[in-house]
């Protein structure tokens, strides 16, 4: 049977709106021949590449190499958009069969012995070549590729290498599925009455909404969905309520059943460290710091350390301060993880004269996405037209933008709802990505196609879905990310939009939560969504001036969790992950009512995403991004278009074109200090 025959078309040739993939066309069962094919096509232009007779260059090597594999390309951004968006069992059994064969292929290519001997010729002559500086970085970054993955190994440390990293693939599957599934499994449902004392008519919706996803019509499900746990445990009166949904939410991957993590942790940690030690590196936290911008985990850690002294001093006052109102209230017990929510939501309504209900009803998701569209407009020039076209779900928005002059550079598509079929979360990722490169179907370069994913309690019909400020700043967070896809204008697709080192590539969305809170914007878009009314400038006042409380907290929250990362994987085999999260929490004292934002068994950015040893990552860029916001401030106007061109060239525009420290300095005129960034979290003194 021929391939025409075999796989869908619609899976390679991407023919809808302004060339979008027809995502209606594609049914489940297409994949697994689509990737047979596919991964057939790159290994016969990968061995065409390798075993020409033709001396190497810069042309027949690296650029064949940079458009090399594009139907696999296809095929692996519709599957993984599926797999974390829209899974199902179908999916979900594909990806544990598809992640460790993709290992398989890569780690055949890292062992092409011939096609190294290329690539390291050009590298060792790479002064003589008469490159620019981003043909420059495009080589290194292949050359760097294939030492990383064992090019310079014995064969069998090779073979070793690749049996390590098919498993690891296989281990970050079922490691993500396990967490989906008790997410899935459990609710709390709610009849009504006293049980829903404290909460505030918007969450009572959403939670309606849920527990008639779950077939549960008339009653409230608590799920374990960020946007309703949340705001559960900050305004439910019910303690005991609180503490059954805060143990569930931070028992993920304990199960103790087939859906526990602990011994996939285990094995993972052994075998990164394993594969450290092949490649010549002290630890998986060396290895993977090699090729960043801190370099190594010593520098991690004076970032750190230096923080959680300070965070952990503003939490113990923080805390002491949420004691008193639970003594208040006649009551007698600690401040503890499932309280802190509560208490601090009333002791922000008693020192700032307004709770989160109360402003959660100017922060409509429609119009924080026109706040997110109209601050890219303001910045950048941008325009986002809303166009009707399939989307790979019913919720998922599509959108054309447009440049100064009305050109199209880019689609962007926005997924914000939770569902059971969607995993945890926020991300931005892309279907493709943007370059300037001729291909083989004759077309130059491709526009970049971006889609943003979020996780906001879907409002009953009819109904507006009123966000929380945390989840505006991750709105505008995520679409920082993607602006940092759509406004890429590099030539080759190995170093496009956010192509760029791990503790870099947090800067453009970190930044861009910034103008969120400018209050041009606030007052335009934080509109009541009853009365159409804007929000009042005492309460725009005092949201800003609330801006650092309970920054304790959330910087010991995120931290802690950092900190025990990088423990992980600077030292050594852990034999038991949960006793090494104890060891590492007790010495840093972390007090016993905040507990990490993400405990080992569900830390999904470490054990099923790309931030093993690089959740730091996330506070590396926030030193970059306070320091750049306050570029903008320094001119007095927070758009001020001297300082936005300079922010898209040299930032949002260059992908990994440029060294990062390169192109921040290009930016800011110079590297920053973490002072900034203290001082914006309330924490410099």
């Amino acid at each position: 049977m021929s391939e025409t025959k075999t796989v869908n078309p619609a899976i390679f040739d991407w023919n809808g709106l302004n060339g979008l993939p027809r995502f209606d066309l594609v049914a489940d069962e297409d994949f697994a021949p689509a990737f047979e094919v596919a991964l057939a096509r790159h290994e016969a232009e990968i061995d065409a590449v390798a075993n020409q007779t033709a001396a190497p260059d810069f042309a027949n090597t690296i650029i064949a190499l940079e458009v090399a594999g594009d139907d696999l390309s296809r095929v692996s951004s519709l599957f993984w958009n599926r797999s974390g968006a829209h899974s199902n069992d179908t999916i979900q059994a594909l990806e544990r069969e598809i992640a460790p064969k993709m290992s398989r292929h890569y780690s055949k290519i890292g062992m092409n012995e011939a096609l190294f001997r290329r690539i390291d010729a050009l590298w060792q002559e790479r002064d003589n070549l008469g490159l620019t500086l981003e043909e420059t970085r495009v080589l290194e970054r292949h050359w760097k590729g294939f030492v990383r993955s064992g090019a310079k190994l014995p064969r069998a440390d090779q073979e070793r290498l690749a049996a390590i990293n098919e498993r690891l693939a296989t281990l970050s599957a079922t490691f993500g599925q396990n967490v989906l599934a008790d997410e899935k499994s459990w609710s709390l449902l709610l009849s009504g009455g006293d049980e829903l004392e404290g909460l505030p008519e918007f969450l009572k919706d959403a939670m309606a909404a849920a527990a008639r996803e779950r077939g549960a019509e008339g009653q409230f499900a608590v799920t374990l969905s960020r946007s309703i746990i949340e705001p559960f445990l900050t305004f439910s009166t019910r303690r005991d309520l609180r503490e059954q949904a805060f143990k569930a939410w931070v028992a993920r991957g304990l199960s103790g059943g087939e859906t526990d993590n602990r011994d996939i942790m285990r094995e993972t940690l052994a075998l990164r460290h394993e594969l450290a030690n092949l490649l010549g590196f002290a630890s998986f936290a060396d290895y993977k710091l090699d090729d960043t911008m801190a370099k190594t985990p010593a520098n991690v850690d004076a970032l750190l350390s230096k923080v959680w002294v300070k965070a952990v001093q503003k939490a113990r006052e923080e805390e002491k301060a949420l004691a008193e109102l639970v003594t208040e209230e006649g009551r007698n017990h600690d401040v503890m993880p499932w309280d802190w929510r509560h208490y601090a939501e009333k002791l922000r309504a008693r020192k700032f004269n307004f709770s989160e209900a109360e402003l959660k009803p100017y922060l409509q998701l429609e119009r924080i996405i026109a706040a997110c569209f109209d601050v890219a407009q303001r910045l950048f020039g941008i325009t986002a037209t809303p166009v009707s076209a399939p989307a790979y779900h019913p919720d998922v928005r599509v959108f054309e933008m447009r440049d100064r002059a009305g050109k199209l550079f880019a689609l962007f598509m926005g997924d914000y709802f939770a569902r059971p079929s969607k995993r945890s979360g926020a991300w931005m990722s892309s279907f493709q990505s943007q370059h300037r490169l001729p291909l083989k179907n004759g077309a130059i370069g491709e526009m970049p196609i971006i889609y943003n994913v979020c996780n906001f309690a879907k409002p009953a019909e009819g109904k507006p879905a009123l966000l929380s400020l945390d989840d505006a700043r991750t709105l505008f967070h995520e679409f920082g990310h993607a602006l940092h896809g759509m406004l890429s204008n590099v030539i080759y697709p190995s170093v496009s939009g956010t192509g760029v080192s791990r503790d870099f590539v947090e800067l453009p969305s970190q930044l861009y939560e910034h103008w969120l809170t400018v209050p041009q914007i606030l007052k335009t878009y934080a509109v009541h969504f009853e009365t159409g009314e804007p929000m009042p400038q005492a309460l725009l006042d005092k949201v800003l001036s609330a801006r650092t409380f309970n920054s304790g907290f959330s910087t010991v929250e995120f931290t802690a969790s950092a900190l025990v990362d990088m423990a992980f994987h600077r030292d050594g085999a852990v034999d038991d992950p949960m006793a090494k999260q104890a060891q590492v929490l007790d010495g840093l004292g972390l007090p016993k009512s905040i507990v990490m934002r993400h405990s080992a068994p569900h830390f999904s950015h470490i054990f099923n995403g790309g931030y093993a040893a690089g959740y730091y990552s996330y506070m590396w860029s926030e030193v970059l991004d306070a320091d750049a916001f306050a570029a903008f401030e320094e001119t007095g106007d927070a758009f001020n278009p001297v300082m936005a061109q300079k922010l898209k060239e040299n930032i949002y525009s260059t992908g990994g074109s440029v060294d990062p420290e390169d192109a921040y300095k290009a930016f800011r005129g110079k590297l920053p200090s973490p002072d900034a960034m203290l001082a914006k979290k309330g924490l410099a003194a």
